[in-house]
């Protein structure tokens, strides 16, 4: 600030000094017919001063308002444009040009003016049809599909519509407090999708999943579910009149109970948060109900929790090499077992080999199957250079 000043005194003083020159009629150089280099220096340096006014009032703006640095690098960047056009308007006038300059640069410029202001004319009529129409209001929550970008309106203005950003960064339907612009000539193209388009019924339908195991009570499991739904939308019912309900389907590992209710536009992730809780909290309390879960068969794990059971009784499987065990069984095999065995080979490449193949150690080092020639040769058939097995003793 203390900087502004200095410049603004250095650059007053020097058009002070060069327009009592011109008012003495010492000009130094006539440019041309009223115009001298004492009056153009006058003219360039009152510019220059008022720039550094413009600075410092910018700067004293920003600061009173608390407002951000980058506004005022913005804004006196701006001020500086400004500047840089007057000095070389007065530079053109001076050499008397300014006229014949002048009509080329209209001319230029009408075209140029044309061609931005079609975004900006297009900007004002959406903005236009967005107050008689009223698609969207403020306070309501959309969605732009193209974009992948849902937000609560903050404001819509003349050029830009200012929303609140939804998800973003934390991936939910909670806004995050980033505001994001969108030019009002975009709607023209844009599919706008609006949550809540009477913002006294802002809801909509919604559901939660629930994964419950084949043994789980079904009657008990719906009168959970619709009473956690029922106790966190009681105020949503009580508007609309709709009550939750219940729609199922099977899988793999249980039942999916998809409770479906209406929820709050505005307010789904706390609404889906509490049915959820109540849910898991009722579901732990009540002995009839369980929550089912994918089963993943893991040979190692369970290998392990059987050591730590039974450590005197289970032996542990070791990999061996798959060209140290010798395949006693007659070659080529019959087409049914060859099936058989290239069924068992698709099987073990999706899922892993199950169990392990039990062998006994000769003499020799090599080793002779005493049980699971099958898997023995669909993993040969895979490629498998070592394989679990249970290594016993040979007999003598």
């Amino acid at each position: 600030m203390k900087g502004n000043l200095l410049w603004f005194a250095f650059f007053a003083a020097a058009a002070g000094v060069f327009w009592w020159l011109g008012a003495q009629g010492m000009g130094l150089w006539q440019i041309s017919k009223g115009w001298s280099l004492s009056n153009l220096l006058a003219v360039v340096f009152a510019i220059l001063a008022g720039y550094e006014v413009g600075a410092l009032g910018v700067r004293t703006s920003v600061r009173l308002r608390r407002g951000a640095t980058g506004e005022v690098t913005m804004l006196v960047g701006l001020l500086r444009v400004v500047a840089g056009i007057a000095i070389l308007t007065a530079l053109i006038a001076a050499m008397g040009l300014l006229r014949a300059i002048g009509l080329v640069a209209a001319g230029f410029a009408g075209m140029l003016l044309g061609w931005s202001l079609q975004a900006p004319v297009s900007g004002m009529a959406a903005w236009a049809l967005i107050t008689l129409k009223r698609p969207f209001r403020v306070g309501d929550r959309v969605l732009v599909p193209s974009l992948g970008l849902s937000g609560d309106v903050m404001e819509i203005g003349v050029m830009y519509t200012r929303l609140n950003q939804v998800g973003g960064t934390i991936g939910s339907e909670e806004a995050i407090g980033r505001s994001i612009l969108i030019p009002n000539a975009m709607l023209f193209t844009q599919v706008v999708i609006n949550y809540t388009p009477q913002q006294e019924a802002a809801q909509f339908l919604d559901e939660v999943i629930v994964r419950i195991t084949f043994d789980s009570d079904w009657d008990t499991a719906e009168e959970i579910l619709l009473g956690a739904a029922r106790e966190a939308t009681a105020e949503i019912i009580a508007k609309t009149g709709q009550q939750p309900y219940i729609r199922s389907d099977n899988y793999d590992y249980g039942i999916y109970m998809r409770l479906r209710y209406m929820t709050e536009a505005m307010d789904r992730p706390r609404i889906t948060h509490e049915i959820t809780k109540r849910i898991f909290q009722a579901f732990q309390r009540n002995p009839k109900v369980d929550l089912a879960i994918p089963y993943v068969y893991s040979y190692r794990k369970s290998a392990t929790e059987q050591r730590f059971q039974f450590p005197d009784t289970i032996q542990q499987p070791e990999e061996i090499a798959v060209g140290d065990v010798v395949d006693e069984a007659a070659e080529p095999l019959a087409p049914d077992k060859e099936a058989q065995v290239v069924e068992l080979a698709a099987r073990i490449s999706d899922m892993g080999l199950l169990q392990p193949i039990v062998v006994a150690r000769q003499a020799d080092g090599r080793c002779r199957i005493l049980a699971g020639e099958d898997r023995f040769r669909a993993c040969k058939r895979l490629g498998w250079t070592r394989i679990p097995a249970i290594v016993k003793p040979e007999a003598t």
